[in-house]
């Protein structure tokens, strides 16, 4: 997109979810808080996590409450958990212009633990992790977003009426098309886009990156994730590295995790993830 106004024929195609998926998207929260809880052994099985602190952003007019789930289970593999604390996400009405709430709030972290801090962003959650990164990666180990729209075409949603009435913003302004025009960019750490075609709410050409050494995007074959979803609080957990993040550590990751759990078929769509896990099984 360039700075004009005028959309870049690259992302003009890209239109908001069919109204199926996005009409069963209250169906697919409760049915996967119910596949959460019954999964609950199995995601006990994950590789431990390295202590390590992690900042949890909330998705959009959602708050901590939303996260409860998803940062009890990174606590109890091993992870040191912290909420946003900056109440209901209305994106810069909440993080501040600059996003200089959420860079204080880093900061804190950061400062009063002495370790850098890695964030996990749902939907617009992610958009803001993100961006914060992009500003000042200082004190910032990874990111991880989920079913996040930080690219192509802003347009293409299904809460553009809602969002623009609860933030005041425009997708028609020049910042906004400004802001999904850098989100595709790699960042300076490492960072996981994490989305699905059967997403609802944005369309999933919205959620993918550009790649680097140390940039990855995951699909998953399940429903859109929410911080309820089984599949994406296992990949959250897998997409940790124990020691350096990049590096392919992640990969090492999931084969792990497959043969952990035993999957009757793969849930990620990655060729490369397939492949190595069919390689694995046959060890």
């Amino acid at each position: 997109m360039t700075c004009n106004g005028h959309m870049n024929a690259t992302f003009a195609h890209i239109q908001r979810p069919p109204l199926l998926y996005t009409a069963m998207e209250l169906m697919r929260c409760g049915f996967e808080a119910t596949s959460l809880v019954m999964s609950s052994g199995v995601l006990a099985t994950l590789p431990r996590g390295d202590n390590h602190h992690v900042m949890v952003l909330p998705g959009f007019a959602t708050d901590d409450s939303m996260t409860v789930i998803l940062r009890s289970f990174l606590s109890a593999l091993g992870y040191q958990v912290h909420p946003w604390q900056l109440g209901w996400n209305l994106d810069h009405l909440t993080v501040g212009d600059n996003g200089e709430h959420v860079a204080r709030r880093i900061e804190e972290i950061a400062g009063d633990t002495g370790h850098d801090v890695s964030l996990i962003g749902w939907s617009l959650g992610g958009v803001i992790a993100r961006e914060a990164a992009r500003r000042d990666h200082t004190g910032l180990r990874q990111v991880i977003a989920l079913g996040s729209p930080f690219t192509g075409n802003p347009k293409a949603t299904s809460l553009r009426g809602l969002y623009e009435r609860m933030t005041g913003n425009s997708m028609d302004e020049a910042r906004a098309l400004e802001r999904y025009a850098q989100g595709r960019h790699p960042l300076r750490v490492p960072s996981t886009a994490i989305y699905s075609k059967s997403d609802g709410i944005t369309a999933w050409e919205n959620c993918r990156s550009l790649t680097d050494p140390i940039t990855e995007n995951i699909e998953v074959l399940e429903a859109n994730g929410t911080p309820v979803d089984y599949g994406f609080i296992r990949i959250v957990c897998s997409a940790f590295s124990p020691s350096k993040p990049g590096e392919n550590d992640m990969w090492k990751m999931m084969q792990a995790t497959y043969a952990n759990f035993l999957l009757s078929k793969p849930i990620l769509a990655s060729e490369e993830i397939k492949n190595a896990t069919q390689a694995f099984r046959s060890v």
